[in-house]
C-alpha cells in the first residue's frame, strides 16, 4: 500500500457508505492484498488440512461487507476491524457447520484420526462463546480483541479508532486476553 493509500481508503469507504457503488470497485484493488494476508493470517491458527482457502475466505467477507449497507465507514482501521470481524464468524459458521455434520453422521473412527479437526471446530467455537460473552461484559475490550488479534491492526490504529490512549488500549488488551483466558480454562473444566 503507498503512503497516500490510507487516506484515499477512507475516502472510498466514505463514498461508498455514502451510495457511491464505484467507489467499492475502486477500494478492493486497494485493500485486496491486506485482506489475503489477513485470511492468510488466520487460517494459519486453523487445523492444518483446513478446507477452507485464503480466497476462499476473502470471497465470502466481501459478500458479507457488500451487504453491509448501514454501516457507516469512518476509516481504514474501521474497516479492517469489520472486515476481520466477519472473517472470524465465517469460521465460527463453518466450524458448527462441520460440527453438525459429524454429529448427524453416523461414523465409526477405528483410531480417531478425526478427532483432531473436530476439536479444532470446538475450540474455535469456544473462543467465540467467550468473545460473546466479553463482548456484553467489557464491549471495548471485545472490540480490542478483535481489532487487535483477528483484525491485526496495531495498539496505535486501535487507540486511534477508539478514540483512547494507547495505553488504555495495552491495559484492556492485557485484562482481555487475562479474561478470555480464564474463561477459556473454565469451559475446559466443564467439559472435561
Amino acid at each position: 500500500m503507498t503512503a497516500s493509500s490510507p487516506h484515499e481508503v477512507t475516502q472510498l469507504l466514505i463514498a461508498w457508505s455514502n451510495g457511491d457503488e464505484k467507489a467499492f470497485d475502486r477500494l478492493i484493488p486497494l485493500i485486496q492484498k491486506e485482506l489475503q494476508d489477513l485470511a492468510k493470517g488466520r487460517l494459519r491458527s486453523e487445523r492444518q488440512n483446513h478446507t477452507l482457502e485464503p480466497a476462499a475466505l476473502v470471497n465470502e467477507a466481501y459478500m458479507r461487507l457488500v451487504n453491509e449497507k448501514a454501516v457507516e465507514w469512518k476509516d481504514r482501521a474501521h474497516f479492517f476491524a469489520v472486515a476481520s470481524d466477519r472473517m472470524r464468524q465465517i469460521l465460527v459458521d463453518y466450524a458448527r457447520r462441520r460440527k453438525r455434520k459429524k454429529r448427524d453422521a453416523v461414523l465409526i473412527s477405528l483410531v480417531g484420526a478425526s478427532n483432531r479437526a473436530t476439536e479444532f471446530s470446538l475450540e474455535i467455537i469456544a473462543i467465540d462463546e467467550a468473545l460473546e460473552a466479553l463482548a456484553k461484559a467489557a464491549p471495548r475490550q471485545s472490540q480490542i480483541v478483535v481489532m487487535h488479534y483477528f483484525g491485526g491492526l496495531g495498539i496505535e490504529e486501535i487507540a486511534e479508532f477508539l478514540k483512547v490512549s494507547p495505553r488504555t488500549v495495552e491495559r484492556d488488551w492485557k485484562s482481555a486476553r487475562a479474561w478470555l483466558y480464564s474463561q477459556l480454562k473454565h469451559q475446559e473444566k466443564d467439559d472435561a
